[in-house]
């Protein structure tokens, strides 16, 4: 215990460093909580360096506390909006161009299976296809391939 007074800046460093690992790479930065935690942890050893606060376990949960408070009432608005920010990108996937041909007619809105790669896909097209043929995938779901006329 004794090495813990003595090197208390330190020690709250790496504490607060671990925490934002766990926070960023376990959680995924899913809750924010760690992060701030981690971020009172860092300030309050970087403020004990620098010699401001007196090394004591009082200052240094009064400070935590503080400072932990205060990132996250600055952050939070920010840090939630990055969090709500969703890629509206396609899935790209190998799937999309393989062309094969059907085995039974399509009908319109339709859909027929298709055995592939060992799974059964629910194959679909915006028109009618007749059976044989030659399609090309144009779009892959989970159990669902969108295809057009080649």
């Amino acid at each position: 215990m004794e090495t813990f007074y003595q090197n208390m800046a330190e020690f709250l460093l790496v504490i607060g460093l671990l925490l934002l690992v766990i926070e960023v790479l376990v959680l995924g930065f899913s809750t924010f909580f760690l992060f701030f935690l981690g971020v009172g942890c860092i300030a309050t050893g970087l403020i004990f360096f620098s010699g401001l606060l007196v090394e004591n376990t009082t200052s240094a949960l009064m400070s935590v506390a503080i400072i932990s408070s205060l990132s996250s009432l600055l952050l939070w608005k920010p840090l939630k909006r990055m969090q709500n920010k969703v890629d509206t990108k396609a899935v790209t996937s190998d799937f999309i161009g393989h062309r094969f041909s059907l085995d039974q007619d399509l009908a319109q809105s339709g859909t027929v299976n298709h055995q592939y790669s060992g799974i059964n896909w629910k194959i679909s097209c915006d028109v009618p296809l007749k059976q044989g043929t030659q399609v090309e995938v144009i779009a892959v779901g989970v159990g669902k391939m969108t295809v057009r006329q080649v």
